[in-house]
């Protein structure tokens, strides 16, 4: 397995938060194609923070194609390929959260999605690690102003 996390996880910056991680086990995925695992312990600083419950799941869940998409083949006169199809891989963090004291929990859920032309695997697999690295790297660089920003709604 390429995506197989290990634990603990360590976080990244967050204001309030020192030397966060995150103990994982893993956990039934909800489908054949995907993997999850589910927080159970936590590490660091991270005050009023709580672990994986049924009413308040903490998991992360990565997920590939159910069937890969091929390239087709090149129109006999132009050489060009018309429809690419795409292949598309998601990873998923849930994490209940409470929208006012007394309230139930609700599901905060963060997607991130990645789309690849099928044939760039074998084709192009550079720029597919470079524009992996620019995102995770920029993502990781402005942690803690993203946790800000989605706190205060100021970009």
């Amino acid at each position: 397995m390429t995506f197989a996390l290990t634990t603990p996880v360590t976080g990244t910056a967050q204001t309030g938060f020192t030397a966060p991680t995150y103990t994982i086990t893993a956990d039934k995925a909800p489908d054949v194609n995907a993997v999850q695992w589910a927080v159970t312990a936590l590490g660091g600083t991270q005050t009023g923070v709580s672990v994986h419950s049924v009413s308040s799941p903490f998991t992360i869940t990565q997920w590939k194609p159910k069937s890969f998409q091929a390239l087709g083949k090149p129109n006999p006169t132009t050489g060009l390929i018309g429809n690419v199809p795409y292949n598309t891989y998601t990873t998923i963090v849930r994490k209940g959260m409470l929208p006012l004291a007394g309230q139930p929990f609700r599901n905060a859920i963060l997607t991130l999605k990645v789309e690849i032309p099928a044939g760039s695997d074998t084709a192009d697999a550079e720029d597919i690690r470079a524009a992996m690295s620019l995102m995770i790297g920029s993502l990781n660089q402005q942690s803690a102003g993203l946790g800000d920003m989605l706190v205060s709604g100021i970009l």
